[in-house]
């Protein structure tokens, strides 16, 4: 479904990416892990349009989008939920799932039941519905988390990209966020995820690649990862 393939990218002078070649196959979830400035918030700006590619290619389905903008990105159906949340926060939860339908409403992408979807995330994400009339900007970082995840699924899209869903969160809604996760999972939802909590992760995962300093280092099934001991001692507090 997503294939990237000897991917090169950076801001100016400093490349950040060398060379990364990942395969995101329809309907599974994908991990990828790694330390801090790794790159992996890089690979999903090159991806979803945000930072040009030096070279390499990215292939969403039968589509090369290498090097689209991210508008035309979108339209062809990869969504990205950004690291940071990024929601409109002068706006109402109801407008900015509205915006996340946007390609669908204006004729750019198949329209489908977009009420229907915006129930769907409502059921998903309940706090959405109790606060849909509120403004984005005064939810919790939680609900805005949960807000910029049912945001990007308005779409409909294809891919699903998720930087850091559980960045800056309680406990309690890291582990709500990965509930949810895992139920997208089950829906096969294709998911290309970064998370800095590198276990829980693999755990929601089918597959896992291991970043480092802007090369994959290795990769394989996320129970393989799991049990590997160089992951384990490096990403997953342990490798005894």
């Amino acid at each position: 479904m997503l294939k990237i393939d000897n991917l090169v990218a950076g801001y100016g002078k400093v490349k950040v990416l060398h060379g990364i070649s990942i395969h995101v196959p329809k309907g599974k979830t994908v991990a990828l892990i790694g330390s801090n400035g790794a790159g992996k918030t890089t690979t999903l700006r090159a991806l979803s349009g945000m930072l040009k590619p030096e070279s390499g290619s990215i292939v969403l389905g039968s589509k090369n989008i290498t090097g689209l903008t991210s508008h035309d990105i979108t339209r062809l159906g990869l969504a990205h939920s950004p690291e940071g949340r990024r929601v409109f926060s002068t706006l109402p939860v109801m407008d900015n799932l509205l915006l996340g339908a946007f390609p669908r409403l204006t004729g750019m992408r198949a329209k489908g039941d977009v009420d229907g979807d915006i129930n769907r995330m409502f059921e998903l994400f309940p706090r959405l519905k109790e606060r849909k009339a509120q403004l984005a900007g005064t939810l919790s970082g939680g609900e805005q988390q949960m807000l910029a995840m049912a945001r990007a699924l308005m779409l409909n899209p294809d891919v699903l990209l998720l930087d850091e869903p559980s960045m800056g969160l309680s406990p309690r809604l890291v582990e709500e966020i990965f509930h949810t996760i895992e139920r997208l999972k089950k829906a096969t939802i294709t998911m290309l995820l970064v998370e800095q909590f590198a276990a829980a992760a693999l755990d929601v995962s089918d597959f896992g690649y291991v970043m480092e300093n802007g090369h994959i280092r290795t990769s394989g099934e996320a129970s393989a990862l799991q049990n590997d001991p160089a992951v384990k001692a490096a990403y997953l507090g342990g490798g005894h």
